[in-house]
């Protein structure tokens, strides 16, 4: 959204104090007849000075249930009086603000047992917590209290019961602040936690997983892909220990999980990249938002599927995901936009908005389009005149899409080409077409609206995507064909986004003198600093950015980085830095849900940091992650499900020892590119991959400051235009090896698994 001119602000009958915001979710409500204020002392005041509780307003540009609650009370004259009467209010974009979304959200999830947004909280001028909940509706119905009806109570409680709400307040911040900032009675986790705690985890996945629908949990069916790694990594082990048997029947999961997932309506079909969740069991029916924290990290278990089986189904499905960044999500500086909204409007009344209106089709649009190819197009992807929304009793309880088709496949390509007597390839191409074709129409339908704020942390899980992506498929057979939405690029341009995306956050986010990150920008850097999730994502993207091709330049901003990353840490890492008095609660994070938690990623950041480097700052790094991990023992102890990447950091740190790929040669020759590819060919979560060029200075001058067993290594190898590895383990290295097969064998000796 951009913002308003002049001529455009004179033609609204109210303009507010968020018209002069960056946000797009605070521009969003800049005109409603709720005198709204940005979170910043001016409202606080206000407050004071009136003597008045504050409404909290909480969400995001993209949030469904955040604009029904817009236009059935905010844009209420009749709420707005009761509300600028009563009330400041103040709105508050979570994805610009997590810190402060964080302490009310934790609030209501304590006292109410769960949460979501839009969070709506009452709170006293000095912050403290008075009330809250989610949505609610104008009107009182169906036995609960509409919205006017809870401003009325809140108001009169305020005036007849205020010491016991502020001090209640402030009892449940100072109980929420005490439970969520806990420290480790030692500074080392007990023998076997790590190794049990990653066994526990994936026996308690097991238990929920759904053989019928695959994914782990019953609906909504939410991707999340922490489980996926947990589950991939649980395999995995289990193949080195010799138990083969389990580790298919694991790995079986994985791959059915995401197969169902890629099939399903909550993958879109036609543009590429998944949607939020499934409402429904079959993956069918999405909450249509697009958020981008979901692409790169559903890329990155794709990818890791393709390592393990080398099967291109899910190299396609990565490829799907990052072309469809590349396409609609990428900036003209190289940075990744946020999110892309569930409503848009519908052609035929283009003033309304309607959830899923750009993505869902008519039986008869799609024979219009796809023309002599629409029955094949519409017996692969379920289509039918009635509507295919009839699934589950779940897919769609209101009828909000009769006679509409949300593309989902039910059955399996090469039976479909064998009953048509075509090839499977040929059956491909003709569903690609149709695809493509589909994609033209829905381009001039009304775009659902795009929040283009660049957010560091989801850029730096974009950014990783990017680069394994770029080496990892280079290993797809070269005769593998592509089809509508996958542009088939080569895929070092992949590299080239990460590299881009990077030097945006760098060049705009960044304070190179107080080596400090900005959280997000939109026309210019926001106010917030970054938060734990920025450094952890941003570092471990730069990590990726590095060991998968990129310059020297990415490890040394991540070693900053995590220095500076390491001034939020008190055993285990505060998701703020504390200087913000007005945010009452500084957390350590350790749920792994939709995102992994910035204390998971930072543990496996600092195991990778600590095989880099050697001598005292080696030592610094494993302590630390020993550190951070003590923190949360009873965690990996009791609740292992609830933080299964944290379970694969804590084993990752406690591997006997983590194997070194050390690559040495010109960086200029395309061996070095095959050399990479190698690899990074077979799925190991516990490699990792050193670079360095002999003629390059800034390679030699950084390992010689930080790893002089590298630099041994670089010095003892023959100048030349060779690229040559060596695979260490156990303070010993391999003969050198050459060729780029000869690598792979060695690293691989024989495949992950066969299912």
């Amino acid at each position: 959204m951009s913002e308003q001119t002049p001529a455009t602000k004179q033609a609204h009958k109210h303009t507010n104090r968020l018209a002069l915001e960056h946000s797009p979710y605070l521009l969003q409500h800049a005109h409603n007849p709720v005198n709204w204020y940005p979170w910043g002392e001016e409202a606080f005041e206000e407050a004071r000075k009136r003597d008045v509780p504050i409404f909290l307003s909480i969400g995001y540009s993209t949030c469904h249930w955040c604009h029904v609650m817009e236009v059935e009370s905010f844009e209420s004259e009749e709420v707005a009086k009761l509300l600028n009467d009563w009330f400041v209010s103040i709105k508050v974009d979570r994805e610009e603000r997590p810190d402060v979304d964080k302490v009310y959200m934790t609030y209501v999830q304590a006292l109410y047992g769960g949460g979501g947004w839009p969070l709506s909280a009452f709170v006293s001028p000095d912050l403290k917590p008075l009330i809250g909940g989610t949505y609610f509706p104008p009107e009182d119905k169906y036995g609960r209290p509409g919205f006017k009806t809870i401003l009325r109570k809140v108001k009169d409680a305020w005036e007849t019961k205020r010491e016991a709400l502020v001090k209640s307040g402030a009892f449940a911040i100072e109980q929420l602040s005490e439970a969520l900032s806990s420290s480790a009675s030692s500074n080392k986790l007990p023998d076997g936690v790590p190794q049990n705690a990653v066994h526990r985890c994936a026996e308690q996945l097991t238990e929920s997983y759904d053989p019928e629908h695959g994914g782990f949990g019953s609906a909504p069916k939410f991707p999340r892909p922490v489980e996926i790694q947990l589950m991939l990594y649980h395999s995995k082990k289990l193949m080195e220990d010799g138990k083969s048997n389990k580790a298919k029947e694991t790995l079986k999961m994985v791959l059915f999980s995401l197969q169902c997932m890629a099939r399903g309506g909550v993958h879109d079909h036609i543009g590429g990249g998944f949607h939020r969740y499934s409402v429904d069991e079959y993956w069918h029916v999405p909450h249509f938002e697009k958020m981008l924290y979901d692409q790169g990290q559903l890329a990155n278990v794709y990818l890791d599927a393709f390592s393990s089986t080398k099967d291109v189904f899910y190299s396609n499905v990565a490829r799907d995901i990052l072309d469809y960044l590349r396409r609609d999500m990428n900036g003209k500086e190289g940075e990744v936009f946020s999110a892309e909204d569930a409503d848009s409007a519908e052609l035929e009344a283009a003033t309304r908005k309607k959830e899923g209106a750009f993505y869902v089709w008519t039986s008869t649009e799609v024979e219009d389009i796809c023309g002599e190819h629409a029955k094949v197009f519409k017996a692969h992807y379920y289509i039918k005149p009635s509507g295919n929304c009839d699934l589950s009793t779940m897919s769609d309880p209101h009828n909000e899409f009769k006679g509409k088709n949300v593309l989902i496949e039910r059955n399996d390509a090469s039976s479909l080409a064998s009953k048509l007597g075509i090839s499977k390839d040929r059956y491909l191409d003709v569903l690609g077409t149709c695809r493509k074709q589909l994609f033209s129409v829905r381009s001039k339908r009304p775009r659902p609206h795009l929040d283009d704020k660049v957010i560091v942390s989801w850029n730096g899980l974009a950014i990783s995507s990017f680069a394994r992506a770029s080496k990892i498929l280079k290993n797809e057979p070269e005769d593998t064909k592509f089809n509508f939405p996958v542009a088939g690029c080569d895929p070092k341009e992949y590299l080239e986004v990460a590299a881009k995306a990077a030097s945006f956050i760098q060049r705009h986010l960044y304070d190179v003198k107080k080596r400090r990150l900005n959280h997000s920008f939109r026309n210019g850097p926001s106010k917030a600093p970054a938060f734990l999730d920025d450094y952890a994502f941003l570092i471990s993207g730069l990590l990726d950015l590095y060991e998968f091709g990129g310059g020297i330049n990415w490890l040394s901003w991540a070693i900053d980085l995590q220095d500076t990353q390491a001034n939020r840490a008190g055993g285990g890492y505060f998701n703020t830095a504390g200087e913000d008095p007005s945010v009452l609660l500084r957390v350590k994070e350790d749920h792994d849900g939709a995102e992994p938690s910035g204390n998971s990623v930072s543990v496996i950041n600092l195991v990778r940091l600590a095989s880099m480097v050697s001598g005292s700052r080696a030592d610094h790094y494993r302590q630390s992650a020993e550190h951070l991990l003590a923190v949360f023992e009873s965690r990996l102890k009791e609740m292992a499900i609830a933080i299964p990447l944290m379970c694969c950091a804590a084993d990752m740190l406690f591997v006997p020892s983590r194997r070194q790929v050390v690559l040495v040669g010109p960086k200029t020759v395309i061996d070095f590119d095959n050399m990479l590819a190698a690899a990074h060919a077979s799925y190991d979560p516990n490699r990792t991959l050193i670079h360095i060029d002999p003629s390059n200075k800034e390679d030699v001058d950084f390992w010689q400051g930080n790893n002089e067993n590298i630099s041994t290594i670089a010095k003892g190898t023959p100048a030349g235009d060779k690229v040559v590895a060596y695979v260490c383990q156990n303070f010993t290295c391999s003969p050198p090896v050459a060729d780029p097969k000869s690598l792979e064998a060695l690293l691989n000796p024989k495949p992950f698994v066969s299912v």
